[in-house]
């Protein structure tokens, strides 16, 4: 997280109201609810789970059992029943 100084960004008179409250500490002002990204929407983690995901239910479908898919996307046994077994999101 980024350090900005409030003088730098805020209107003197806010600035002022802020500092009844808090003097001399740093202050986290979180991100309005609507803008709030999702855990790996960033980074990209999440479009890549979804992917793979997708692909280890497609190839169970197909035949391939869990101890051939845990093999080949390097899970374990559980995590590859978990994916085959829940319902899509």
């Amino acid at each position: 997280m980024k350090y900005t100084n409030a003088e730098a960004i805020l209107p003197e008179d806010l600035l002022k109201e802020v500092q009844k409250y808090v003097q001399g500490r740093m202050v986290y002002i979180p991100n309005s609810e609507g803008s709030r990204k999702k855990w790996g929407e960033k980074s990209g983690n999440r479009n890549y789970l979804i992917l793979r995901n997708g692909q280890i239910r497609q190839k169970f479908n197909e035949g391939s059992t869990i101890d051939q898919l845990s093999e080949l996307f390097s899970l374990s046994h559980d995590s590859i029943k978990k994916i085959v077994y829940s319902k899509k999101k």
